[in-house]
C-alpha cells in the first residue's frame, strides 16, 4: 500500500529570514569586495544624492539669508521663465548641435583606435602607442586649450605662421563662429579618444581566441575577422556606452566650453552649463540656475530610459 507524503508549505516568514541570513553570510564572506566599493559608494552618496535635496530651490524664490525653509514658494515660475527666455532656443540648439557632432565624430574614434591597437602584434610598439594616446587625458582642459591658443593664435601662432609661409591669409580660429565647433570636437578627440579605448580593449581581451583560429582556417582575412568576430563580440559594450553617452546630451562640460567662449563666438558657443554659471554665480539667480540644471537632468534621464528601451527592443541587454 503506497503512502502519500504531504509536504507542508514553507512559512513565508521562515523563508524570508533564511534569505536574509544567506545574504548576510554572503556579505560577510565577500566583505573585502564591499570595502573596495565603499569609497565609490560614499562619493556618490555625498556628492550626488545628498545634494539632490537642494533641487527644491528650483521651485522657490531662494534667498540665502532666509534659507531653504524660509524662502517663498513660486511653483513652476522659473521653468516658465526658462522656456520663455529669448536665449533658450539658441542655447538648446547650440547644446544639441555640439552633442550630435560629438556623437558622430568622437564616439566611433575610441572603437576604431581600439580595433587598430588590438591588431598590433608587437607588444613594445603597442604599449608605446597606448601610453602616447592616454597621456592627454591626464592634462586639464586649461592645458589643452592653452596649447590650442598657442597653435592657433593670430599673433605668431604656429598654424597661422605656416599659412603665411604658404601664401595664404591668417585665420582667426579663436574668434570665429565657423571654426568653434570643429575646434571643440578635435580637442575632445585628442584628449579623450585614447582613454576611451580602455573598456573596448578589455572587452576584446575576453573574446575566445578559438574563434579567430577557426576563422583563419576558413581563410578569413583580418578585416573579415574584425567585422564578423570582434565587432559582434563587443556590440553589447558599445550599446551600453552609447546609452550612457545619450544621457549626457545636455552635459557637454562647463570648463572646456567656458575656456573657449568669448564675445565673438558666444552665438554658437553658449550652452546650458555656461548659462547656469552666468545666471547662478555671476548674477546670483540661484533658483533659476537650479531650474535650468533640473531641466537638463530630467531630459538626460528620459533619453537614457528611451535609449535603453530601444536597445532592448533591438535584442540588446541595455543598462538595466
Amino acid at each position: 500500500m503506497s503512502e502519500t507524503v504531504i509536504k507542508a508549505a514553507p512559512n513565508p516568514e521562515t523563508k524570508k529570514k533564511s534569505q536574509e541570513s544567506g545574504l548576510l553570510k554572503r556579505m560577510i564572506k565577500n566583505r573585502s569586495i564591499y570595502f573596495m566599493i565603499l569609497p565609490g559608494l560614499l562619493y556618490f552618496v555625498i556628492f550626488k544624492y545628498i545634494p539632490m535635496s537642494g533641487l527644491v530651490i528650483a521651485f522657490q524664490n531662494y534667498q540665502p539669508y532666509l534659507g531653504i525653509m524660509g524662502s517663498p514658494w513660486v511653483g513652476l515660475e522659473h521653468f516658465q521663465r526658462l522656456f520663455s527666455e529669448p536665449l533658450f532656443f539658441n542655447i538648446l540648439s547650440n547644446t544639441l548641435i555640439l552633442f550630435f557632432i560629438n556623437l558622430l565624430f568622437y564616439f566611433p574614434v575610441p572603437i576604431i583606435l581600439a580595433l587598430m591597437l588590438n591588431e598590433v602584434r608587437i607588444n613594445f610598439f603597442k604599449r608605446f602607442v597606448q601610453t602616447l594616446v592616454y597621456v592627454p587625458h591626464f592634462m586639464s582642459w586649461v592645458i589643452i586649450v592653452s596649447i590650442t591658443f598657442v597653435m592657433l593664435s593670430m599673433d605668431r601662432g604656429i598654424i597661422n605662421e605656416l599659412f603665411v609661409m604658404m601664401g595664404f591669409e591668417k585665420i582667426n580660429f579663436l574668434m570665429s563662429t565657423e571654426w568653434f565647433r570643429p575646434m571643440y570636437v578635435l580637442q575632445v578627440i585628442w584628449r579623450e579618444a585614447g582613454w576611451g579605448t580602455i573598456i573596448y580593449l578589455a572587452a576584446m581581451a575576453a573574446i575566445d581566441p578559438g574563434l579567430y583560429e577557426a576563422s583563419r582556417i576558413d581563410g578569413a582575412s583580418r578585416m573579415r575577422q574584425i567585422w564578423h568576430i570582434t565587432l559582434p563580440s563587443i556590440r553589447s559594450v558599445i550599446v551600453v556606452l552609447l546609452i550612457l553617452k545619450i544621457g549626457d546630451v545636455l552635459e557637454l562640460g562647463f570648463e572646456h566650453i567656458y575656456l573657449l567662449l568669448n564675445s565673438m563666438n558666444r552665438e554658437v558657443a553658449e550652452i546650458f552649463d555656461t548659462y547656469v554659471y552666468t545666471a547662478g554665480l555671476k548674477q546670483g539667480q540661484f533658483s533659476f540656475s537650479t531650474a535650468v540644471g533640473f531641466f537638463k537632468s530630467v531630459i538626460g534621464l528620459i533619453l537614457v530610459m528611451l535609449a535603453n528601451w530601444l536597445s532592448k527592443k533591438a535584442g540588446e541587454e541595455g543598462i538595466y
